[in-house]
């Protein structure tokens, strides 16, 4: 059977769209499958059009969370409560196409336990947001040294695949990242990002800059070493004002430094501070990570029978 994990917030429009268009290509392929719906925190009825189409549908599940903890709690939450011997994490919005399931199913029983999937293109969005993304993307690709500038959400697992997640220990987890780390025989589909249809993207530029950072910093100690860098860097500048003002003064020229002054200490300044950011945010994420709280808490779900681990409180 075929789980097909969904995270949704705020996209009660969405949700009937996507049960149907689901359930349609998978019974034509002869597919086995079951839907299972992550409501987000959501606070436009979500979680009642689940129930509702659960009523209709028992291959409909869904769970609540009692407040919004983030797509990638969402994910695991999914991984959690699914039982099937293969997950798709994919959007509620179907700008991952549903078409594409089926090839990846299909790769699944070639042997692949996990099957990515790639965009061709990024689809209708701002020059601005292209380039950000990108960027990103090629930062995490070198670090990694894994390609995932075409990388998203959208890929099946292997149940295997699926245990291993679920048994990491981490709170902070970037569920992109994740599946290419683990390894395993994995493959590719590549797809177009269709337009949404229905309700807007709930992404802003600030929540993007705020995962962009989370993720780097949770699958990578690499701006830690930058502080290093930094300071080779002031150190290096330091040494050349020393010797040129050395000079000036051995030579007679010896001018006053006031401007000089100022912007060493500016620059030295800007790197000392950013540095303690760096050092402050993985020792917030230290704290978050010894005080062990769930990555989520569960507030109801349709089917009170299944059970979850230590990843999530209900």
């Amino acid at each position: 059977m075929l789980s097909i994990i969904i995270p949704a917030y705020n996209e009660k429009t969405n949700i009937e769209r996507a049960v149907k268009t689901i359930s349609e290509i998978l019974e034509g392929e002869k597919i086995p499958f079951e839907l299972v719906f992550v409501s987000d925190g959501s606070t436009d009825g979500t979680y009642e059009e689940i129930c509702r189409l659960r009523e209709q549908d028992i291959r409909v599940h869904g769970l609540e969370f009692s407040r919004n903890f983030g797509k990638e709690a969402a994910i695991f939450a999914g991984l959690e409560l699914a039982k099937g011997d293969a997950c798709v994490v994919m959007d509620c919005d179907l700008q991952h196409p549903p078409q594409a399931i089926p090839e990846m199913y299909k790769l699944w029983k070639e042997g692949f336990e996990v099957v990515e999937g790639i965009k061709k293109s990024r689809g209708k969005e701002s020059i601005f947001h292209g380039m950000f993304a990108g960027m990103f993307y090629g930062i995490m690709s070198k670090m990694m040294k894994m390609d995932m500038r075409s990388s998203s959400d959208f890929k099946l697992l292997d149940r295997k695949v699926v245990n291993v997640l679920l048994g990491l220990g981490e709170r902070n987890t970037f569920f992109r990242a994740l599946s290419f780390w683990v390894g395993f025989r994995s493959a590719k589909v590549e797809y177009e990002v269709q337009e949404r249809v229905s309700g807007s993207s709930k992404w802003t530029f600030k929540s993007l800059i705020r995962y962009a950072i989370s993720n780097v910093t949770s699958f990578s100690t690499v701006p830690l070493q930058l502080v290093t860098v930094m300071g080779m860097i002031s150190i290096f500048f330091s040494f050349i004002l020393a010797v040129q003002t050395v000079v000036k003064y051995l030579t007679g020229t010896a001018v006053e430094g006031f401007t000089t002054v100022i912007l060493l200490i500016l620059i030295i300044g800007g790197f000392i501070m950013i540095s303690l950011g760096m050092i402050g945010h993985y020792l917030a994420r230290i704290y978050e990570e010894v005080k062990g709280r769930p990555r989520y808490i569960i507030r109801r779900t349709t089917d009170e029978d299944r059970k979850y681990g230590e990843n999530g409180a209900s």
